[in-house]
C-alpha cells in the first residue's frame, strides 16, 4: 500500500485541491465563531487578551497591552479589536499551514497525519479553543522552520522567542522542538555547537524566571482590573482572573485545584480515556516516526536517539507538567500533536530523515486493495470524533456533521430551518424507511 516509489503517492495538485478547501472550510468557520463568541461575557479566549500592564509586568500581558493601547487611542471597542486581531493570526496560521504541506508528497499514512482531528480540526470542533495564544506559538514555529539560513534562524529565534513567551510563557515548554531545529539546523555534532545553541534559549528562560519570581500582586492585579473596567466597562474575568487566583508559584496549591474533588475512579477514566486519544490520534504520525531515522549524523545521534519517536518522546519530557498542573487536557493535546506534526514533516520535506516504507507496507499489509475500507476508516478517523477542551470532559463526537450544522442552525436561527429540517426527515423516513 505504501511504498518509497513515486506511483504509491497520491496525486500532489488533487490532494492540494482538497486540502485547499478543508483549509478555506476551517477558516470560514474559525471566522464565523471568533465573532459569534467574541461578545459572549465568559468567552475564555478573550480573557486571555484581556491581561495587560496597566497594573504592572505580568505573564501574558504583551498582546493585552497592545490591543489596550490600540483600542483606547482610537476609541474602539476591545472586544472587537480582540476578534480582528484573533482573525488575523488564526488566517495566517493556515495560510502557513497550508503553504507548509503543499508541496510534500503525500501518501496514506501521511494523509491520516495531516487530518487527524486533534490537529487542525479541534478549534473549530471545540472553540472555546478557538482564538486562544497558542497559534502564536505556531506561527513562530512555522516561520522558524521555513528559514534555511542557520544564523538567520539562530538571530529569529533570539530575537522573537523573548517576545513570544511575553505573549504566552508556555512556549518555553515546547521549546524542544525548537531547538532540536536550531541543531539540525546549525548541522551541530557535538556539546559544545550544542551549548551555543543552548545560549540563544536564555532571554526567554529569564522571562519566565521573572514571572516565576514576580508575580503580579493583588493589589497591581486591581490596578489592572479598574483599568479595564474605568475604560472599556470590561470585567477582568476567567485567565485574567486567574492570573492571581491560581498561584503558578504554589505547585501544591495548582495540584490541588486541578484534582480535588475527583475520586480515583473517575481519575482513572481520565488516563485511560486520554491514553486513547494519544494512541489513535497521534498513531499515524507515530507509525511514521518510528520507521524513520536521520541520513546523517547528527547531535542526536550522540544521544542514541537516531530514532525520529524516541527524539520526539524525548522533547516531551517538558511538556508533562502541564498535564500535572492544569486541566485543559485538550488543548494541550493539540498543542503537542501541532509541534509534532510540523517537527516531523519538517525534516520529512527537507530529506534530512529516511523513511521506511517497505516496513510500515508489512504493518499495514490488511489494507491492501481495499480502497473503500480505507475511505470508510479515513471518514470515520478524521471526522467522527474529537478531544474536548479540559480532562473532565468526554470524547466529542462526529464534529465533521455537527460543525456545519451548527453553523446553519445559527445563521438561519432555526425556527424556519427546524421546519424544513423536520419536514425533510419525515418525507425522507416515510420514503426510505417505511
Amino acid at each position: 500500500m505504501i511504498n518509497d516509489s513515486n506511483k504509491y503517492f497520491l496525486d500532489l495538485d488533487k490532494f492540494n485541491k482538497y486540502f485547499f478547501y478543508y483549509i478555506v472550510s476551517l477558516s470560514f468557520f474559525g471566522i464565523f465563531y471568533l465573532y459569534q463568541k467574541h461578545s459572549v461575557g465568559n468567552d475564555t479566549a478573550i480573557s486571555e487578551y484581556l491581561i495587560n500592564y496597566q497594573g504592572g509586568f505580568t505573564r501574558r500581558g504583551f498582546i493585552g497591552e497592545i490591543l489596550f493601547f490600540i483600542s483606547d487611542h482610537f476609541k474602539l471597542n476591545l472586544r472587537f479589536s480582540i476578534f480582528l486581531f484573533q482573525s488575523i493570526i488564526y488566517l495566517t496560521f493556515l495560510i502557513l499551514i497550508f503553504k507548509f504541506f503543499k508541496k510534500i508528497k503525500k501518501n496514506i499514512l501521511i494523509t491520516f497525519a495531516i487530518f487527524t482531528p486533534i490537529f487542525l480540526l479541534f478549534p473549530i470542533a471545540e472553540i472555546e479553543s478557538l482564538g486562544r495564544k497558542e497559534s502564536i506559538l505556531y506561527i513562530f514555529f512555522l516561520i522558524l522552520v521555513n528559514i534555511n539560513n542557520s544564523k538567520n534562524a539562530n538571530l529569529f529565534t533570539l530575537l522573537f522567542l523573548p517576545i513570544v513567551s511575553l505573549i504566552y510563557e508556555q512556549i518555553i515548554l515546547f521549546s524542544g522542538f525548537i531547538f532540536a531545529v536550531l541543531v539540525i539546523k546549525n548541522k551541530s555534532t557535538n556539546f559544545f555547537q550544542v551549548t551555543k545553541i543552548f545560549l540563544i534559549f536564555v532571554p526567554a528562560i529569564i522571562i519566565n524566571f521573572i514571572f516565576l519570581l514576580y508575580p503580579l500582586s493583588l493589589d497591581n492585579h486591581k490596578i489592572m482590573s479598574d483599568a479595564l473596567m474605568n475604560t472599556f466597562n470590561e470585567p477582568c474575568y476567567m485567565s485574567c482572573s486567574l492570573l492571581v487566583n491560581n498561584n503558578i508559584n504554589d505547585y501544591s496549591e495548582m495540584i490541588n485545584y486541578i484534582w480535588s474533588g475527583i475520586d480515583l475512579k473517575f481519575k482513572l477514566i481520565i488516563f485511560f480515556r486520554y491514553f486513547l486519544i494519544i494512541l489513535i490520534g497521534f498513531f499515524p504520525i507515530f507509525l511514521l516516526s518510528y520507521n524513520s531515522i536521520f541520513r546523517k549524523k547528527n547531535f542526536f545521534s550522540i544521544l542514541k536517539l537516531n530514532n525520529v519517536l524516541f527524539l520526539i518522546f524525548f522533547l516531551y519530557i517538558p511538556i508533562i507538567p502541564l498535564f500535572l498542573l492544569g486541566g485543559d487536557w485538550g488543548r494541550w493535546i493539540g498543542m503537542t500533536i501541532t509541534f509534532t506534526t510540523i517537527f516531523y514533516f519538517y525534516l520529512y520535506q527537507n530529506d534530512i530523515i529516511y523513511i521506511n516504507y517497505l516496513s510500515i507496507s508489512k504493518k499495514l499489509s490488511f489494507l491492501k486493495n481495499k480502497r473503500k475500507f480505507i475511505i470508510l476508516i479515513f471518514i470515520l478517523f478524521a471526522f467522527s470524533w474529537n478531544q474536548k477542551t479540559t480532562s473532565r470532559e468526554d470524547v466529542a463526537t462526529l464534529p465533521g456533521y455537527k460543525i456545519p450544522y451548527k453553523t446553519v442552525k445559527i445563521i438561519f436561527d432555526l425556527k424556519g430551518f427546524r421546519i424544513f429540517q423536520d419536514s425533510f426527515l419525515l418525507k425522507w423516513h416515510k420514503k426510505y424507511i417505511e
